[in-house]
């Protein structure tokens, strides 16, 4: 038996390993019901199952800069956008914006904001999960290159065409208050979570570190700015 399935049982028996994927769509449920017209902005192939909300929604929309976006068959309609393009809709088109580990990757959030503002309904609601910056994996891949990252993944079973790269612009939750205020956002819900360490679970004698470092910033409230996980949920409000 590995290190990685002796400490996974000790210390993570109850964990699923989409359990982060899975927390996301439990938050991002709670915003959602058969009448909502969902955006998926950052949609992707659809590889996550999870992620994918069109069985719980009216219609279910989504945008990448990435063509695979087309090949998503988990949606009513997809697009494709320019990085430096406004999202292809109208004004007021959603009641609800989901983007899942897509802020990381985003060069001008302020721009983003905005765009998602514009689309959102009166009221309209944009959820969203994405890794704190403050957090030790966002800190080592600011400081690394992408071969770096490209190698880390292909160790935790990602495919290189679904590793991008980050810039970490919007990713402490002091930034997202500061971009939700600028942009007509109330926040309605924003919460860090830390799990089982997944990223050094696959560097065996680096794991223990992960636990130690979980257990710390779970088990201490000023601590929690230091969590991996950001999930957030923006209410639209006038200007």
């Amino acid at each position: 038996m590995s290190i990685k399935e002796v400490l996974d049982r000790r210390f993570y028996s109850s964990y699923a390993d989409n359990w982060s994927a899975q927390g996301y769509r439990d938050f991002v449920s709670q915003y959602l019901n058969p009448r909502v017209s969902l955006l998926d902005f950052g949609a992707g192939r659809g590889g996550v199952a999870e992620h994918r909300f069109r069985d719980l929604v009216a219609r279910a929309s989504g945008v990448d800069i990435d063509e695979a976006v087309l090949e998503n068959h988990f949606l009513d309609e997809a697009r494709v956008m320019s990085p430096a393009s406004p999202i292809p809709y109208a004004e007021d088109s959603f009641d609800v914006v989901v983007s899942a580990n897509v802020l990381e990757h985003v060069q001008d959030p302020d721009a983003v904001f905005k765009e998602i503002h514009r689309i959102l309904r009166p009221g309209g609601v944009f959820v969203f999960q994405t890794p704190n910056r403050r957090h030790y994996v966002p800190l080592v891949a600011r400081l690394t290159p992408h071969s770096v990252h490209l190698w880390v993944n292909s160790r935790r079973g990602v495919d290189d065409r679904d590793t991008f790269p980050t810039v970490y612009r919007a990713n402490t939750p002091a930034i997202v208050r500061r971009l939700a205020k600028r942009h007509s956002f109330a926040v309605d819900r924003l919460v860090t979570v830390e799990g089982r360490p997944e990223y050094l679970r696959h560097f065996g004698l680096l794991y223990p570190l992960g636990i130690a470092y979980e257990r710390t910033v779970n088990a201490v409230p000023m601590l929690a700015s230091f969590r991996v996980v950001m999930l957030g949920a923006l209410k639209k409000i006038s200007k």
